[in-house]
């Protein structure tokens, strides 16, 4: 049977093409099953560069460039353009296999040659070369052809080498600019986590180049799953794998591991892989949760896609954090009356008007969450000597004794009402969980970490037996949204020795990254292990546009470039559901939701995270952007006493570390904003700019 595969480059432009030609597209692969007269179908390409490429009409007006094979039936679709643009496209480009990795290659031999006759003049007059520190040998080792090699010890600047990225094979490149950022050879394949073979791969062998190149090439049976594919192409390509994410996905752990990494470095999609994975081994049941529903519903949407064997797929529970602590919950009691967030801060301020005690109602609140329920305090005589490690008030015997009243009276009320709230169902689950000898799940996987509280990950640790493999999460504290701080080593999860990290973003241009990160310059941030978390190192390899930045007088004024910015995107091309706006608070977004309207432009207010509309601006706040991502993206609103707003912030005189961390995170709920954004991003203000913007100076 002849198999089709969609080169990954292809998948990303199929998106761009007019939905006519995307349904002949369709329409003409969907006939490709027919084996024996898979040939029939394609037609020679008079002289193209290689002889295993082939066209086949699409209509009158589009071909598209197929690869081939001289034995086997892999047959890969690389491109679909017009008539006389696809013929051209043949005529300049060649495949290989890499002879290190053994996956397939695409190139534009004849821009390589162009490139390299020009760059070779001007290494003439050059004292050195870029990669004089390097051997042909070591070159050839990790993969480097002799038209590549050639190439690059033509290069005397690093600024050639990323102007080439777009010329040169995937893999290659990757090589070539991990030895050019200082990498040792060793160091490029423990980074890039490539498959090394002492004896390489038949290089004319592309159908088995094919087979190993799930990175590069989605492999379909039959018409179905082809049409699967073209109905969901960028979310299907978010679920294969680069080859460092893979090592992750793929190693066995004696215990808990952990991945990290900056944004769009594919944490999630490692998540998905592990899940299944595990699943597939078959050694038991499989959780895999995150903090919210929004989320969970996004990582359950992700596996159905990935997962095709039912069986695998009915071992992978996917449940937010809350929504299995419930379901616990309700195995041993009846359905529980939730204290409401309003409900609660009002029990807490009678509790301190009862008993005049000089706290306030937050502390007190927060004291409970991070103090005691994190650390399963339950007696006078074990607050007293709780570590209070970041609490930034210290607290003497006495007072200490003041707030244990408080918080036994607060506890004590819950029990009179015969009320809880997630915290205390939280608790209870756990509880429920230790006390059990046949532990629900094998294995639990964990996205988002960062935003998990100790009483959610105490529930975790109590929900899977402690084995090899048993925990493997996946987060970055510089996208920590949420008040919750957390040491993995004291909820039981040690990842000393299992951990790796992810360094490059997928989804953000360089230039948007680049200034991203600046919001965070001069920023401490823990790594959830008792240590510091770097995110030095994390780059894109795509080009862009840099952010546009600008304040305005008037919220008016602000609105008004808002409308313009947006409707210069859509005559651009781009699609109104690629196009994003994230704004600090629900008043804004209602705000922001009447003057699209009125402009006449459509849009959707986000109301769980995610849409169901293709063709509407999507407006929401910056919480609800978490896990999402836009072509384009407008962050209005970035102003002075609103990013960060007033209440979101602890004073500084009542708890002085509180302040600072209540300041950082909403300092990275900004950073998770803006790195929504793939292509372009805009951020404004009107008055007085946000302190968070000063680092961009």
């Amino acid at each position: 049977m002849a198999r089709l595969g969609i080169d990954k480059d292809f998948l990303r432009e199929f998106t761009k093409l007019e939905k006519q030609v995307q349904e002949r597209v369709s329409q003409t692969l969907a006939k490709f099953d027919q084996v024996s007269h898979a040939g029939a179908h394609l037609e020679k390409i008079a002289n193209a560069r290689d002889s295993r490429f082939r066209s086949i009409r699409i209509s009158d007006f589009w071909r598209g460039i197929v690869l081939a094979p001289d034995s086997g039936d892999s047959y890969t679709l690389l491109t679909v353009l017009p008539h006389d643009d696809a013929y051209a496209w043949a005529k300049r480009r060649r495949a290989s296999v890499n002879a290190a990795t053994g996956r397939i290659e695409i190139r534009d031999v004849a821009a390589v040659e162009d490139s390299l006759s020009g760059l070779s003049k001007l290494a003439e007059t050059a004292p050195s070369r870029l990669f004089d520190h390097v051997k042909d040998s070591q070159l050839r080792q990790l993969g480097l052809d002799e038209q590549i090699l050639a190439f690059a010890r033509a290069l005397t600047d690093s600024a050639q080498l990323d102007a080439a990225k777009a010329l040169l094979p995937g893999n290659q490149y990757d090589v070539l600019f991990g030895l050019a950022t200082g990498y040792t050879p060793e160091q490029v394949w423990a980074e890039l986590a490539a498959e090394v073979s002492d004896t390489g791969f038949d290089p004319d062998d592309l159908d088995a180049a094919v087979e190993r190149s799930p990175d590069r090439v989605v492999l379909v049976d039959g018409p179905e799953e082809l049409m699967a594919v073209f109905r969901h192409p960028l979310a299907t390509w978010r679920i294969y794998l680069h080859p460092v994410q893979r090592s992750a996905v793929e190693a066995s752990y004696n215990g808990p591991a952990r991945v990290t990494g900056g944004p769009g470095t594919g944490k999630t999609v490692v998540t998905m892989h592990r899940a299944h994975q595990l699943a597939v081994n078959g050694a038991g049941p499989v959780l895999m949760t995150t903090f919210t529903a929004t989320l969970a519903g996004s990582l359950d949407t992700g596996v159905r896609l990935l997962v095709e064997d039912d069986e695998v797929r009915e071992r992978i529970h996917v449940h937010h954090v809350d929504q299995f602590a419930n379901r616990v919950f309700r195995e041993h009691h009846e359905v529980p009356a939730i204290l409401s967030a309003e409900e609660q801060r009002q029990l807490w301020q009678s509790i301190v008007t009862e008993l005049e005690v000089s706290f306030s109602a937050n502390f007190l609140a927060e004291e409970w969450r991070q103090v005691v329920l994190a650390q399963g305090v339950d007696s006078a005589e074990q607050y007293l000597g709780a570590k209070r490690d970041g609490r930034g008030r210290g607290l003497g015997s006495r007072q200490r004794a003041q707030v244990w009243q408080a918080i036994w009276e607060f506890e004590s009320e819950l029990r009179r009402r015969g009320v809880w709230t997630h915290e205390t169902i939280c608790v209870e689950a756990t509880r429920l969980l230790e006390q059990r000898t046949d532990k629900p799940y094998r294995h639990v996987v964990v996205d988002e970490a960062q935003d998990l509280s100790p009483v959610q990950w105490r529930l975790l640790r109590a929900a899977v037996p402690e084995r090899p493999d048993d925990i493997f999460l996946a987060g970055d504290t510089h996208q920590r949204i949420y008040n919750n701080r957390v040491s993995l080593r004291d909820v039981g999860i040690r990842v000393t020795g299992r951990s790796s990290r992810l360094n490059v973003n997928y989804r953000t241009t360089a230039e948007i990254l680049a200034w991203s990160l600046g919001l965070l310059r001069g920023e401490t941030i823990d790594d959830m292990d008792e240590g510091l978390e770097a995110i030095a190192g994390c780059r894109s390899e795509v080009r862009g546009k840099h952010p546009w930045v600008r304040g305005f007088p008037t919220r008016s004024a602000e609105l008004e470039q808002l409308v313009t910015t947006l409707r210069e995107w859509v005559d651009t091309g781009i699609a109104p559901g690629e196009i994003g706006v994230a704004v600090r608070s629900n008043k804004l977004v209602e705000t922001v939701v009447a003057e699209l309207g009125e402009a006449g432009i459509p849009n959707v207010r986000l109301q769980g995270g995610t849409t169901e509309e293709d063709d509407a601006v999507a407006v929401g706040t910056m919480h609800r952007m978490k896990g999402l991502e836009f072509r384009c993206l407008a962050v209005a609103g970035v102003t002075e006493h609103q990013v960060p707003p007033p209440s979101a912030i602890t004073p500084e005189e009542e708890d002085a570390s509180a302040h600072r961390r209540d300041a950082q995170r909403e300092r990275c709920l900004l950073f998770v904003a803006c790195t929504r954004a793939r292509e372009q991003l805009a951020v404004s203000w009107h008055g007085g700019k946000s302190p968070f913007l000063h680092t961009q100076n």
